[in-house]
């Protein structure tokens, strides 16, 4: 392989910001894209050689050979692209289906490739040919990639060019609409600024929430001795329908003066494993679907998941971006005790629903090149990260 640039390739990175940010406030004005969740990929091809790179660099390649052959299809035949990887289950993108394909069994993957085939959607371009644009602006960037990408606008893949505009107000309303489908917010990008490895120049803008849940364990943390016991997480909870206490997630990030209050501060509420509602779960030593807590997968294989129980007598707000299922899709941010709670009023109802979106209408978009728009002007589309 031989392309003007190689791997390794940190990608370009995002600063949260609390709302779609003000093209007016920065020179050159932004780029809007909705942001994908799945596996950050760039993508090189030199003819018949494609390699596939994650975030951090690790290779890719042999997990999604479906994603390899779309590329020698229906890319350019010499060129580096910024992109994501994805799974779409029915009309929504699924990230727990996506971690599956990660697997050590040539077998296996060859079978998932077929049964939950992945994609791949461009929202960048660091080379075409013989040329780089990683020190070219977005939007020039841009307007290249949808000129090289053009045959796959309203096409049915894997391979898609990310939907953009440079109007805040259809930003706005993608970031609501969006969410339906399985997409993660949205993600703002200097109209003016070159491509900057592993720089934090773009802005992205995700869904944040609260809810009120029961914290029923605890994990110790990593550090811990038998002298001084840190906190690692907490374990949270959420009635069911049937008045089962279900695992929704964990809350985690705390200081260390603070982890090791927490834990001194949950002791009384210790008890037996036997008296816990999740104390039958401790014994199992395989993954199962409702990923209960102190079970094994595949991204935890070796990992201490032991924790230890808590009677489910005190209520916590969290903050959470988003569900996956009937679980936070991430580490829920601790807020405040809710001493006012009752903890079996801690249900899932309590929770937003997202009104559901056609993920083939997001990837679906009419010709037209978003960056050469006048700022404010709508456009047909692009394609969405």
């Amino acid at each position: 392989m031989d392309l003007p640039v190689m791997p390794p390739v940190q990608p370009m990175l995002a600063t949260s910001v609390a709302g779609v940010p003000d093209p007016g406030k920065h020179a050159g004005g932004l780029l809007y894209e909705p942001k994908w969740d799945g596996f950050r990929c760039i993508l090189f091809r030199d003819g018949d050689e494609v390699e596939l790179t994650s975030r951090n660099t690790k290779p890719l390649t042999r997990y999604f050979p479906e994603v390899v052959a779309a590329a020698k299809e229906q890319l350019p035949e010499r060129c580096v692209l910024d992109g994501e990887l994805f799974v779409a289950v029915g009309d929504r993108l699924e990230f727990e289906v996506l971690q599956e394909r990660i697997h050590p069994a040539a077998s296996r993957v060859r079978m998932l490739s077929e049964t939950t085939p992945a994609g791949f959607v461009a929202f960048d371009l660091l080379a075409l040919g013989e040329e780089s644009y990683a020190e070219r602006p977005l939007a020039e960037r841009r307007a290249a990639l949808e000129e090289a990408l053009a045959h796959l606008v309203g096409g049915r893949g894997p391979c898609h060019l990310t939907r953009a505009t440079t109007d805040p107000a259809e930003a706005e309303g993608w970031f609501t609409r969006f969410e339906g489908a399985g997409l993660d917010g949205v993600v703002a990008k200097p109209l003016a600024a070159a491509y900057v490895q592993n720089g934090r120049t773009m802005l992205k803008v995700k869904h944040e929430r609260t809810a009120d849940v029961v914290v029923a364990g605890y994990r110790e943390h990593k550090t811990s001795t038998s002298e001084r016991m840190l906190l690692g997480s907490l374990l949270l909870g959420l009635y069911d329908a049937d008045g089962s206490l279900q695992h929704i997630g964990v809350s985690a990030s705390f200081t260390e003066k603070r982890r090791a209050e927490l834990i001194e501060e949950l002791q009384p509420l210790v008890c037996p494993a036997e008296e816990h509602p999740w104390g039958a779960w401790s014994e199992m030593a395989i993954a199962n679907p409702d990923r209960v807590p102190g079970t094994q997968s595949r991204w935890s294989v070796g990992k201490d998941l032991s924790f230890t129980p808590l009677r489910p007598e005190r209520v916590l707000e969290v903050k959470y971006d988003h569900m996956e299922g009937r679980r936070f899709r991430h580490t829920a941010h601790f807020k405040r005790w809710r001493p006012d709670r009752d903890p079996t009023s801690c249900g899932y109802d309590q929770l937003d629903e997202p009104v559901r979106y056609d993920l083939a209408e997001v990837l679906s978009a009419a010709p037209g090149t978003a960056a050469a728009q006048p700022r404010g002007q709508r456009h047909g589309d692009g394609r969405g990260d």
